[in-house]
């Protein structure tokens, strides 16, 4: 796909456009998010149709013009090519999410790790997931393991609206628990030593909130799966600097613990990595 738009492009963008040119983009249902550096801003129609044409589903392109910022992980998006909509209906391993991309923060690129966490859940577990965004972690959970209770909380309540709606059309209305607010409030009110396992997929915060994912964990032994960006250069393990950190702050917390699994997920710019850590917990 990629090598296909390149060509595509070759006779439109110069050698020295198609070098800054960015290959790669999100498909989110029928809707393409593109990025487009500055130098090639006047070539974006152009790009925009040229997924189109090699993406015969795609109904909409969209460019994103900033990253992910905020409390609520929203990005900017602007309107390029096709129908002029920010919602979607996005399919993985079975399951369907219906989603705006403008209100609420969704990355079809987690979808390999979505699957590995629900692979991971036992018969009977209870799971709380801290930061749920629309329900993709929540959902494929429910519907590929046979987990007892999956609380799925989140802060923004636009995105708990399309939980509530993204359970009934997944039919597992029966396990997965909407609940709107900010997680360290709801684990410390509601759910102390309520799960089996709590997931932690919001970069940004989890480091804040890990006393709280411990908090939410039974008093026995649990699994809080954690999720960082790192910075590293060639010389550096950005794995080794997550857990490093993850270390000094679990020793403050006065658990046992054990890191059976940590990876780089992705790649998110130069230098940048999106890491796992798998964390077994005996409190």
């Amino acid at each position: 796909m990629k090598g296909n738009l390149r060509a595509l492009l070759a006779d439109t963008l110069t050698p020295e456009e198609l070098n800054i040119f960015y290959k790669s983009y999100d498909i989110v249902g029928d809707i393409a998010i593109i990025r487009v550096p500055e130098p090639l801003k006047q070539h974006s129609e152009i790009i925009a149709k040229g997924v189109m044409q090699i993406n015969k589903s795609i109904r909409t392109v969209l460019h994103q013009v900033a990253p992910v910022s905020g409390d609520l992980r929203l990005r900017k998006l602007k309107w390029i090519a096709g129908d002029r909509k920010t919602k979607t209906l996005h399919k993985e391993y079975g399951c369907l999410f219906k989603i705006d991309l403008a209100k609420c923060y969704f990355s079809p690129r987690l979808s390999f790790e979505r699957m590995r966490i629900a692979q991971l859940v036992q018969p009977n577990e209870v799971v709380v997931n801290m930061f749920a965004g629309v329900g993709c972690y929540s959902i494929i959970i429910a519907r590929h393991s046979k987990a007892e209770k999956i609380y799925s909380i989140d802060i923004n309540p636009v995105a708990v609206r399309y939980i509530e709606e993204n359970v009934r059309l997944n039919k597992v209305q029966d396990r997965v628990v909407p609940i709107e607010g900010d997680a360290k409030i709801i684990i410390e009110e509601k759910l102390q030593n309520t799960a089996d396992r709590v997931l932690m997929p919001l970069p940004e915060k989890a480091y804040e909130y890990l006393d709280y994912a411990i908090l939410g964990l039974k008093p026995t032994i649990g699994y809080v799966h954690y999720y960082d960006f790192e910075h590293a250069t060639r010389n550096e393990s950005p794995v080794k600097k997550v857990k490093a950190k993850l270390l000094e702050k679990l020793l403050k917390l006065n658990v046992d613990f054990e890191m059976p699994v940590s990876r780089v997920v992705r790649t998110t710019g130069p230098n940048w990595y999106q890491v796992v850590v798998d964390v077994k917990v005996k409190k």
